[in-house]
């Protein structure tokens, strides 16, 4: 339990420096209605808030037999996720949010338990439909990246 709130409370600190380092920031020009820093400044917001239960929570967190063990293949899903959304990050511009979310989402997928056909199927409804979603009904310009001829 010790070893929890100390790590909830680094993230913490990690949290408030960057609420510090994001307050101050204008954009030159405003894109969406709310501005750019809204967004960055709810997540650490709500973030901080989760962290500062962790901290002070009333009792410790119990692990059952229905936990996954944090051995060798768990460890390995772990860092394919996380290189996963580095590749992502990545490919988001160059390819587009349609294409970079389906090259990364299907593996995804797969990475922890979907089939192929479905999971393809899926994720690319998921994809065109939150690129629709953020662009045509929220006004949030997202990239198209090679799809850009689909444009108008």
């Amino acid at each position: 339990m010790l070893v929890q709130r100390i790590f909830a409370s680094v993230l913490l600190l990690a949290c408030v420096s960057l609420i510090a380092m994001a307050w101050p920031y204008q954009a030159p020009f405003s894109y969406e209605p709310i501005g750019p820093r809204a967004f960055p400044l709810l997540m650490l917001g709500l973030m901080g808030l989760g962290l500062v239960y962790m901290i002070y929570r009333p009792s410790p967190i119990k692990h059952s037999e229905d936990d996954p063990p944090l051995d060798r293949d768990t460890l390995k899903k772990i860092a394919l996720c996380v290189l996963l959304l580095l590749m992502f990050a990545g490919l988001f511009e160059p390819l587009g949010f349609i294409l970079s979310s389906m090259l990364v989402g299907i593996p995804m997928a797969r990475l922890y338990g979907g089939r192929w056909l479905p999971g393809a199927i899926i994720i690319s409804l998921l994809s065109i439909g939150l690129y629709l979603l953020f662009d045509k009904v929220m006004d949030v310009p997202l990239p198209l990246g090679l799809l850009d001829v689909l444009e108008n």
